[in-house]
C-alpha cells in the first residue's frame, strides 16, 4: 500500500510542474449519470447522438486503454456511466494526462453521447478536467473484505465501493422526511430542545458529562428530550415533535450505539391508546411509501403490516411465551433462576420481570406486537392505570424482535410525580447511575398545569435496520462510535 501511495505521490509532483492543477475550485456539469441513462435509454446499438452535448464528473471506478482510445466508468452521485477517450479526438497533450489518470481520480468530462456495440451508453469524451488527484488507491475487492470494523471505520470507502450501503442511507434519509411529512399532515410543529442540560432526565440511563467554563457548570449530554418537550405542552404547543440525537454513555451492540436519532412527540388531550393508533399508522404508511408493500421480510423473516397490530400485555405475554403467570408468583426471583437466569439478590421484582422479558420473550415477537401494561416502577414518568394503580398506561412496539417504539400516557399531577422523582433520587443514593434525577424546573411547570397528555419515543434507527433488512444499527449510522484505532 505504502508504495502505491508513494507512485501517487510522485504523479501530483509531476502533475504541478507540468502547471497542471490536481485540485481546481469547481467545474460545472449539465446532466447526472441517472439524467443520461434515462434521457438516451432507447438509443440503438452504435447510434450517436448528434447535438447531445453534455458535462458531466465524477470519480473513476474502471479504466483499461487499448492504443490510442480507453474505456473508463466513472461514478458520480446517482450511479455510474462510461466514457471513452480517444487520441485524435482529445489530443496529444489531453491523452497523455488521460493515461496518467488512476482510478480513484475526480473527473469532469465534456462529450457526445452513443451507444456502443456492446448496448453500454457512453460519453464520447470531447475535453476533460481533472477535478481532484486520489493519493491513495481504492480497494480493489471490498465485497470480499470480512473486517467489518474498516468498512464502519472507513465509511467513505465503504459507500464508494458498496452501492448497496449508499442505498441504506438513502433510505434513512427518505425515511425521516417521510416521518416529518406524516406529523406535519396532523398539524405537529417541528421543534429543537437543548442538547446541553444542567440536569438530565426523560430516560433511565447514564449520561456524559461536560463542563461550560464561561458558566462554570456541568452539563449532560441529553439522554432523551422529554421534559422539554412537556414544558412545551404546559406552555400551549399541544402537538410537538422532535427528531433528535441522543447520547446514553452505555454499552455498544448490534442495537446499540452511544449516540443515537430518535423521534419523540407529544400530544394534548390523548392517551397512549391514541398513541398506538397514531405509531401504527405512521410505520404502516412509511414503509408503503418506501417498500411498496406491507409484506416485508427482516433477517429471514417474513413480516406483515398489515394493521391492526395485535396487543399483548407484559403479563400475559411472558405467560404465553414461559408458563409463567406473574400474579400467582409468590418469589419471582427463584422462579426466574429456574428459567436460567443468572439474578443478582439486589434486583428488585419488577427488574427481574423485566429481565425476564428481555431474555424470553422480546426474542420470539417477530410479527408488530404492542407490549401494554408495564409495572408502574419501571415508568416513573407515566401515569397510572385507571383500575390497577400498580400498572402504567404505557406500550413498547416491537417489530422483527426490535424494540421500536415506547409511549406513556403522561404523569401531569405535579405532586405525584415529585413523590415519583423522589424514589428515583433514592435510587440514585442507593448506586443506580441511570436513575432519573430531581428536576424542580420541570416539577414548577407542572404546578402551572399540564393538560392530558400523552408521549410517543421510536428508535429511528432500528425503524431503519427494518426496513433496510440491516442486522445491525451500525450499518444504519453513517459513523458509528468505535473503538481507538490500532495504531499499525
Amino acid at each position: 500500500m505504502e508504495e502505491f501511495i508513494k507512485v501517487r505521490h510522485e504523479k501530483l509532483k509531476r502533475l504541478r510542474k507540468e502547471k497542471i492543477e490536481p485540485y481546481p475550485h469547481r467545474y460545472k456539469i449539465t446532466y447526472k449519470t441517472r439524467e443520461i441513462l434515462g434521457k438516451y435509454k432507447k438509443l440503438k446499438i452504435g447510434e450517436e447522438v448528434r447535438g447531445s452535448q453534455v458535462s458531466l464528473a465524477g470519480r473513476i471506478m474502471s479504466k483499461r486503454g487499448h492504443g490510442k482510445s480507453g474505456f473508463a466508468h466513472i461514478m458520480d452521485g446517482s450511479g455510474k456511466i462510461q466514457v471513452y477517450t480517444k487520441f485524435d479526438v482529445v489530443g496529444e497533450k489531453k491523452y497523455g494526462l488521460y493515461k496518467k489518470l488512476d482510478i480513484g481520480d475526480f473527473i469532469g468530462v465534456e462529450g457526445r453521447i452513443f451507444k456502443t456495440k456492446t448496448g453500454e451508453i457512453t460519453v464520447l469524451v470531447e475535453d476533460f478536467t481533472l477535478l481532484a488527484k486520489s493519493l491513495r488507491p481504492l480497494p480493489e475487492k471490498w465485497h470480499g473484505l470480512k473486517d467489518v470494523e474498516i468498512r464502519f471505520r472507513q465509511r467513505y470507502i465503504d459507500l464508494i465501493m458498496n452501492p448497496e450501503v449508499k442505498e441504506t442511507f438513502l433510505r434513512r434519509s427518505r425515511i425521516t422526511s417521510l416521518i416529518r411529512k406524516f406529523l406535519d399532515k396532523k398539524d405537529f410543529l417541528e421543534i429543537e430542545t437543548p442538547m446541553m442540560q444542567p440536569i438530565p432526565g426523560g430516560a433511565a440511563a447514564t449520561p456524559f458529562v461536560t463542563h461550560h467554563k464561561a458558566l462554570h457548570r456541568d452539563l449532560y449530554l441529553r439522554i432523551a428530550p422529554e421534559l422539554y418537550l412537556k414544558r412545551l405542552i404546559v406552555g400551549g404547543m399541544e402537538r410537538v415533535y422532535e427528531i433528535n440525537r441522543n447520547f446514553r454513555n452505555e454499552g455498544i451492540s448490534t442495537r446499540h450505539n452511544p449516540e443515537f436519532t430518535m423521534l419523540e412527540l407529544y400530544q394534548a388531550y390523548a392517551d397512549y391508546e391514541d398513541l398506538m393508533e397514531l405509531t401504527t399508522e405512521l410505520i404502516a404508511e412509511i414503509a408503503k411509501e418506501v417498500l411498496g408493500t406491507l409484506k416485508i421480510e427482516y433477517q429471514g423473516k417474513k413480516i406483515d403490516l398489515k394493521t391492526p397490530w395485535k396487543r399483548l400485555t407484559l403479563k400475559s405475554a411472558i405467560k404465553k411465551y414461559t408458563k409463567l403467570d406473574i400474579d400467582k408468583t409468590k418469589n419471582i426471583k427463584k422462579e426466574a433462576k429456574k428459567l436460567g437466569l443468572k439474578i443478582e439478590e439486589d434486583l428488585a421484582d419488577t427488574q427481574v420481570i423485566d429481565h425476564i422479558f428481555k431474555e424470553f420473550v422480546e426474542p420470539r415477537l417477530i410479527q408488530p406486537m404492542f407490549i401494554t401494561d408495564y409495572p408502574r416502577e419501571l415508568s416513573p414518568l407515566a401515569k397510572a392505570k385507571k383500575n390497577n394503580p400498580n400498572l402504567a398506561e404505557r406500550f413498547e412496539l416491537f417489530i422483527g424482535t426490535l424494540e421500536l417504539a415506547n409511549a406513556y400516557s403522561e404523569l401531569n399531577d405535579p405532586i405525584l410525580q415529585r413523590e415519583r422523582l423522589k424514589e428515583q433520587l433514592a435510587l440514585r443514593w442507593a448506586g443506580s447511575e441511570d436513575a432519573h434525577m430531581m428536576d424542580e424546573d420541570f416539577l414548577r411547570a407542572l404546578e402551572y398545569g399540564m393538560p392530558p397528555c400523552a408521549g410517543l419515543g421510536i428508535g429511528i434507527d432500528r425503524l431503519v435496520m427494518l426496513l433496510t433488512d440491516s442486522p445491525s444499527i451500525r450499518d444504519v449510522i453513517l459513523f458509528p462510535h468505535m473503538k481507538p484505532e490500532k495504531q499499525q
